[in-house]
């Protein structure tokens, strides 16, 4: 997988991307649930209680208790660093694959113990009604 496709597509693509990641800072549910198609897929298969959403409205509910276990993010102090950098994005048609690196940094709520995160999304993404959005999105853990 490399940079393919049309140029305007992979920006809009990138954008996304770094709409999910400044939601997850500002701990904004609405910017956050708007970069999911209606009928995605979201998976943290590493994560206990996140292994699997199916649709949005289930991948939203899933993400807000994530936040509660993670700490939910005051937007002027968040409680997790999150940055998402793509090492690849493919665009064919209305269709397209991305490979995307988290880098996380967060304390456990409750305690002082701090935890580094790297990982990867491997995405697939489609244009619907002329918006890119998140179709599946599958998380692993590159480094902790």
């Amino acid at each position: 997988m490399a940079y393919t496709g049309p140029l305007q597509d992979r920006v809009e693509i990138r954008e996304l991307i770094e709409i999910y990641a400044d939601a997850v800072m500002r701990s904004d549910e609405a910017a956050w649930s708007g970069v999911w198609a209606e009928d995605s897929f979201w998976s943290l298969p590493e994560f206990v209680g996140l292994e699997a959403f199916t649709g949005r409205d289930a991948i939203v509910k899933g993400w807000l208790a994530s936040l509660e276990a993670f700490g939910k993010g005051d937007p002027n102090k968040p409680s997790m660093i999150y940055i998402a950098t793509p090492g690849a994005i493919e665009v064919d048609g209305d269709k397209a694959k991305a490979r995307v690196y988290t880098s996380e940094i967060f304390t456990v709520p409750g305690t002082d113990t701090e935890i580094k995160v790297r990982g990867q999304y491997d995405d697939e993404l489609a244009k619907i009604d002329g918006k890119w959005l998140f179709t599946k999105r599958i998380y692993h853990v590159l480094h902790q």
